[in-house]
């Protein structure tokens, strides 16, 4: 392999709200290893609430980031089954294996869960090292746009499944966002009937070009609970990440139907038990995914066309305008921006 040199540039949070790129060391691979040079990178609403400050127990000077895709560029010891040149994705969040949870098939809420770009450094750079184990090789037939959104539509795959909703049910999507689109477009193409709401009438649009029945941002809480009643909904998925869109899915959902939560505020809801146990709303959390079959799934279902992820992309930017672009991403209009080094 051709001389590299020895820094490489990376998008570094000092602060909150203060990221820049710099020049930083190429990471070497350990054991079990190995270097990607990153090719694309997606801008995910996690990477955005850590930008805000909202992880203050998070050690900076860190290169976040966490969707991306690149080749692999050097092997650490103990590594055979992938080869320098391979053209993989990343798996961001690692379980041990060997907690309770772990032993339950509950890794998504390890104990010992290791996240790149979170809790250790990530991928906004020109490379990164990651667990060998949670590098998967993208086919050939999978377009880069389609690989970049591989993670964020194995979130939505499993928040899908999280639910008892099958193919015939009715469903409803609050937010529509990255996750709300790609639950949404799945949804559809699975034979799910689905009803899609945000208070951006754009992102409502765009699910509507999903197939999806469109819900006006500016219906209120009565209105959507008697669009949703009269659709029959049977779950609805609160993808937003807001505190008042959890109360909106709790307050709207039909009389015994499923509210699956999916998003991540960090602020109360107002909520009381006895309108929800009255109504026997039933809530289930859904966070992230589990090791290894969603991913595997996800890559399945886009190998084969089933599903075209890479749809939700609506900003393509170069990595060096990683500031401005995540600035852009705060806004909330933007589905999904990737960045290209």
């Amino acid at each position: 392999m051709s001389d590299i040199g020895t820094s490489m540039q990376a998008g570094l949070l000092t602060a909150a709200r203060s990221i820049g790129i710099q020049q930083r060391p190429i990471p070497e691979p350990g054991p079990g290893e190995v270097r990607l040079k990153m090719k694309l990178v997606g801008i995910c609403g996690s990477d955005v609430s850590i930008f805000q400050g909202h992880r203050p127990d998070l050690k900076f000077p860190l290169i976040i980031g966490h969707e991306g895709i690149g080749y692999v560029d050097k092997l650490g010891d103990g590594v055979s089954h992938l080869q320098p040149g391979e053209r993989v994705v990343i798996e961001p969040n690692y379980p041990c294996g060997h907690c309770d949870y772990c032993w339950q098939g509950r890794g998504n809420i390890c104990i010992n869960k290791r996240i790149i770009g979170v809790l250790e450094t990530g991928c906004f750079a020109e490379y990164a090292v990651i667990s060998a184990n949670f590098a998967w090789r993208i086919p050939d037939t999978i377009s880069d746009e389609d690989a970049v959104v591989i993670e964020p539509t194995a979130v939505a795959l499993h928040t899908l499944y999280s639910s008892p909703a099958r193919p015939g049910d009715t469903i409803a999507v609050v937010g529509l966002g990255a996750i709300g689109l790609l639950v949404t477009h799945l949804a559809q193409k699975m034979g799910y009937t689905v009803l899609a709401y945000d208070r951006v009438q754009e992102k409502v649009n765009l699910a509507s070009s999903y197939g999806a029945i469109p819900i006006s941002a500016d219906a209120t809480t009565a209105l959507i609970a008697a669009i949703w009643k009269g659709a029959n909904v049977h779950t609805v998925f609160e993808c937003a990440g807001a505190a008042p869109a959890f109360t909106l899915s709790v307050e709207a959902a039909p009389r015994g139907a499923y509210v699956v939560v999916a998003g991540l505020s960090d602020k109360p809801s107002a909520i009381t038990e006895f309108g929800m146990t009255r109504q026997g709303i039933n809530i289930i959390t859904s966070i992230i995914y589990q090791h290894p079959v969603d991913f595997r799934r996800t890559i399945g279902l886009i190998e084969t066309g089933f599903i075209q992820p890479g749809r939700i992309i609506s900003a393509r930017e170069s990595f060096s305008n990683l500031p401005s672009a995540i600035e852009v991403a705060c806004a909330g209009q933007h589905a999904k921006i990737v960045l290209t080094l």
